[in-house]
């Protein structure tokens, strides 16, 4: 199957276009996020490196890629499209809190043995999980503004400058809204705050290391899509339903 040729528009001229692979990028995102938060969340991991441990939490190795994938989203299909998909992972994770928090509390049959493991691994505490939830909301959203405000900005050139820089902001908000609302008062307050710069600067990296992937698979949706989206005429507000 040939590529379609690529046309530039603005959000507004593509409303009511079909696109055949933003179904799968909204699954891909949703996937990411949850899981990420399910099986990562809860295992602290730890790496020896000269001599020295360095504990980090181990949803961080996978859950900037939903931010990654989210500047593919905009940048692809703009911030109206992008949108959605951050709502529907954003009502996906209060579910999923919601499911952890019934399935944890329901008596275990008699006999079951895993209980204790159960809670361990699901039994989130509410605090952290109202931090995780707000903090993901903010910071997509700033991700997403910047980038298709920068793509603007750049006439859309320089894409490395777009993805880098709306992940520097968007996980700055991100890191800074959830850490104190986790745990302050809990932690030290120095301790916050390092956990909070050194996770903001691991994600930060983690989509540099990334930026040659998010080439190939933006290049590749815009050959197939055959659309370039700009934001020029968008209503940037975050509870806009409209496309």
């Amino acid at each position: 199957m040939q590529d379609t040729p690529i046309i530039t528009e603005s959000a507004s001229a593509s409303t009511g276009r079909h696109f055949r692979y933003y179904d799968f990028v909204m699954a891909a995102f949703v996937a990411v996020l949850l899981l990420s938060n399910v099986i990562g969340a809860a295992k602290p991991a730890a790496l020896t490196l000269g001599g020295e441990q360095w504990v980090f939490g181990a949803g961080i190795l996978f859950f900037p890629l939903g931010y990654v994938i989210g500047d593919v989203l905009t940048e692809v299909y703009g911030y109206a499209r992008a949108r959605r998909v951050i709502w529907a992972g954003f009502v996906g994770l209060i579910f999923m809190a919601f499911m952890s928090w019934v399935v944890v509390a329901l008596p275990p049959a008699s006999g079951w043995e895993g209980q204790a493991a159960y809670e361990a691994v699901f039994g989130q505490v509410w605090r952290i999980v109202a931090a995780s939830i707000t903090a993901f909301w903010a910071g997509e959203f700033v991700n997403s503004y910047v980038m298709a405000r920068m793509k603007i900005w750049t006439a859309g050139r320089h894409l490395w400058t777009r993805t880098i820089g709306s992940t520097i902001v968007g996980q700055g908000v991100d890191s800074v809204i959830f850490y104190p609302l986790a745990f302050w008062g809990v932690w030290s307050n120095e301790q916050v705050i390092i956990v909070m710069i050194t996770n903001w600067l691991l994600k930060v990296g983690w989509e540099v290391v990334l930026t040659p992937v998010t080439y190939l698979v933006v290049g590749w949706l815009k050959n197939k899509e055959g659309v370039d989206i700009f934001d020029e005429d968008t209503d940037f507000s975050p509870f806009k339903t409209k496309i």
